[in-house]
């Protein structure tokens, strides 16, 4: 018993500290925000515990303690649930991340398989690497192809099994990979995005290889997929994003012999898309990788493969201007094998390296708002993963 106080009254020291030092480092609206959360506690009391005499932590008001927990970072969250019955209950719950996000506090972390290990987690705040389960998925599913996509707390992955496709999803609450429902119109090879708890898919082909059209949405609160209009011309290997609010898809051809050029935009709010003529000339072939494009603050980016430079797209002129080259190459594969994505308010690429200790990945990133200098963009070396190829499968940034 005395041990147990002991560390409750350390505990409890430890968080209160760190209350304070959030708010003295924090803005005003920050403050506000923080106050604010105070009156959410009641919701957390009501559907998540029972009411007791015991504090989440001895010595703190459940509201303090809840605000510095949302401040602690994603990966103690095992640490913070082993500690007793009710941290363990609070993070199997999943609150911790609705109350990070009413604050507005998110950590962006890289999903990717470089190797057949399996999923790895890389946590570039703290420069820390974690191994995820392996999916208990059948052996056809873990060779075939597979496309991936986060959105909320969960990680989706896309594939084929022995018959048909297949969806498997890994969810941060429960550190587990459940196979889950599909697509209306299963496919590969399309364009998708997230925003928020949101993220849509459009075009793509299906099990016979023929261009899609159609487009669903994918809501990771309910589970559920959505048909959506389809677009005006059917497109796979093409790329998507979010910009300004709505989902865009770009580049990916129509037939073998028929690449697009042009872009379409998706408005949430009218359910209508417009075509966007010229707004990917980069033209990409059957042999080529899907675009690869990122929106960072409503800005977006692409990879010219030919030349290794990266471009910033205007959207008052529906034209691309040169920015910088790429700290990696992706001529050599035709795009393939190389991440390019957004994370946070930073650029981020992911790719493989040959060196003296062999073969390697690399991640490099580039806050726009850095500026270049004489076309040189200011990459930064986040991390070296050693003895695991030099080709990227799959990659995915989660925010939450």
């Amino acid at each position: 018993m005395l041990v147990e106080t002991s560390r409750s009254k350390k505990l409890s020291i430890f968080f209160y500290s760190m209350k304070k030092s959030c708010i003295k480092n924090s803005s005003e609206e920050e403050k506000a925000v923080v106050l604010k959360m105070r009156s959410m506690v009641g919701d957390y009391d009501r559907h998540y515990c029972r009411r007791s005499c015991d504090s989440l932590l001895p010595g703190l008001h459940d509201d303090i303690a809840l605000t510095c927990l949302a401040w602690a970072h994603r990966s103690d969250y095992p640490s913070l649930a082993s500690l007793n019955t009710r941290f363990n209950s609070l993070i199997k719950t999943g609150y911790l991340y609705e109350l990070r996000k009413q604050m507005g506090i998110a950590e962006h972390w890289v999903y990717l398989v470089c190797d057949p290990r399996g999923w790895e987690a890389f946590d570039p705040m703290r420069n820390k690497w974690m191994s995820l389960p392996k999916i208990p998925c059948d052996e056809c599913f873990n060779y075939a192809d597979k496309e991936s996509l986060a959105v909320g707390s969960e990680l989706l992955v896309f594939g084929r099994e022995l018959l048909d496709f297949a969806l498997w999803k890994y969810s941060l609450i429960s550190r587990k990979w459940v196979k889950c429902q599909g697509m209306n119109l299963p496919r590969c090879l399309f364009a998708s995005s997230s925003c928020g708890s949101v993220a849509i898919v459009a075009g793509g082909s299906d099990k016979n290889g023929a261009a899609l059209k159609s487009a669903e949405l994918y809501d990771s609160v309910s589970g559920e997929w959505e048909l959506l209009p389809n677009m005006h011309s059917p497109r796979k290997l093409c790329s998507g994003f979010f910009m300004d609010g709505k989902f865009y898809v770009i580049g990916g051809i129509s037939s073998p012999t028929v690449s697009l050029t042009c872009g379409e935009e998706y408005n949430l709010q009218t359910r209508t898309w417009r075509k966007i003529e010229d707004m990917y000339p980069n033209v990409n072939k059957a042999a080529q990788a899907p675009p690869l494009v990122a929106a960072v603050d409503n800005q977006l980016y692409a990879v010219e493969y030919l030349t290794n430079m990266v471009k910033k797209y205007d959207k008052e002129k529906n034209s691309w201007t040169v920015l910088g080259r790429l700290p990696v190459r992706a001529d050599s594969s035709n795009g393939w094998g190389l991440a390019f994505k957004a994370c946070g308010k930073n650029l981020l690429v992911v790719g493989g390296q040959r060196g003296p200790e062999g073969e390697s990945v690399v991640l490099n990133s580039w806050c726009p708002d850095s500026g270049s200098e004489g076309g040189s963009l200011n990459w930064k070396e986040l991390s070296v993963k050693e003895r695991v190829g030099v080709f990227v499968y799959n990659c995915a940034v989660m925010g939450c």
